[in-house]
């Protein structure tokens, strides 16, 4: 009888390798069957998706999120930038601006479109970079596995908070936007808004700073501006009203007429008088006398100076032409020491014993 030894067990034979079947092992993934190849290691190859793949996926979320958001801010910027210092922005192209044509000319100030452009571009980036990185953290959240529908609901109960929180700051910001894009006023316009009259320095989103008269500067809340009186867009009109007493209107018509030809006539005005300057005549009688008015279309930067000066010519031509001493004297007038008849009879009838 033949002895015949025992077959082997594969699985306790220290000499014999039996090679794992990968398909089995990562249900047909790609990248556990690639690292189980690589490592070897089954417990690297079965969490190779939450070790490497999400952390791959949100990594590339964040980086074509920025990448999104640089392109389209550069594009903003190019469109807020000027190619030349007096030039359009091509962001302001579509909007209207409320700026007359001599200003465009000779008397322009390239500080306002900037900073209008500046602002309007700064909304438009931080909607932008809102918009993106909102997007890019909700995949993100998706891919962390949460869940997104309780999320967005309280993000939503939050914001409904926020903005009863903050409805002066959103007045404000609503307020500032549509004031840059109707351009209602801009730096270095005379504005007047109620408390505040001057001179426009900076204009941001929010706040509007003003310089008035005596160097005072204020800050106003672009959401408390209820209505605003812009002195430097388009034209403006010079009116002087001069008390002539009892002279003689045609007289004293002629020689202020003459007078604001003059004014008009002189190198230094002739770019700010949009129209000739015109004595319309008597604007008002009173117990002094007559008023004389005189009017002139001039451009909003140069109101001002031509008011001055005109008012000045005007007196001068008055007192040269001797008109301001018959001016004086006719205002002066002495009074007798009699009173008028109706009066005395009004008198001597309240008097006791008097006709009845």
């Amino acid at each position: 009888m033949l002895f015949q030894a025992p077959t082997p067990d594969p699985s306790t034979s220290p000499d014999i390798y039996v090679t794992p079947d990968v398909s089995a092992i990562c249900n047909t993934d790609v990248v556990c069957s690639r690292v189980f190849e690589w490592t070897g290691n089954q417990w690297l190859a079965n969490s190779s998706y939450v070790v490497i793949v999400k952390p791959l996926r949100i990594i590339g979320i964040i980086l074509i999120a920025l990448l999104i958001r640089w392109l389209i801010h550069r594009a903003i910027d190019r469109l807020t930038t000027s190619t030349s210092r007096a030039s359009m922005p091509a962001l302001l192209k579509p909007l209207k601006e409320k700026v007359s044509a001599t200003a465009e000319e000779g008397q322009f100030i390239p500080e306002r479109r900037r900073q209008r452009a500046e602002a309007i571009g700064s909304v438009l980036r931080s909607f932008i970079s809102a918009v993106i990185f909102t997007m890019a953290a909700l995949l993100v959240f998706g891919e962390l596995g949460f869940n997104l529908g309780p999320l967005l609901a309280s993000a939503g109960i939050v914001g409904v908070a926020l903005g009863f929180g903050a409805q002066s700051l959103v007045k404000d910001l609503i307020a500032g936007l549509f004031m840059l894009l109707e351009d209602q006023y801009g730096v270095g316009d005379t504005v007047d808004v109620g408390e505040a009259t001057g001179v426009v320095e900076t204009v941001g989103l929010r706040i509007t700073t003003i310089r008035d008269g005596r160097g005072v500067l204020w800050y106003i809340r672009n959401g408390e501006i209820v209505r605003v009186g812009n002195k430097s867009q388009g034209w403006a009109m010079v009116v002087i009203d001069i008390p002539i007493g009892f002279v003689r209107s045609e007289e004293a018509i002629g020689v202020m007429r003459d007078a604001a030809e003059a004014v008009a006539n002189r190198t230094d005005h002739q770019t700010e008088f949009l129209e000739p300057p015109d004595v319309v005549g008597v604007e008002q009688l009173t117990v002094d006398g007559a008023t004389i008015r005189t009017i002139a279309k001039t451009t909003a930067d140069g109101q001002l100076a031509v008011q001055r000066d005109l008012r000045r010519a005007l007196m001068e031509a008055l007192d040269s032409s001797g008109l301001s001493e018959r001016i004086a004297a006719s205002r002066l007038l002495p009074r007798g020491a009699v009173p008028p008849p109706y009066f005395q009879d009004s008198v001597s009838d309240q008097r006791p014993g008097g006709a009845t």
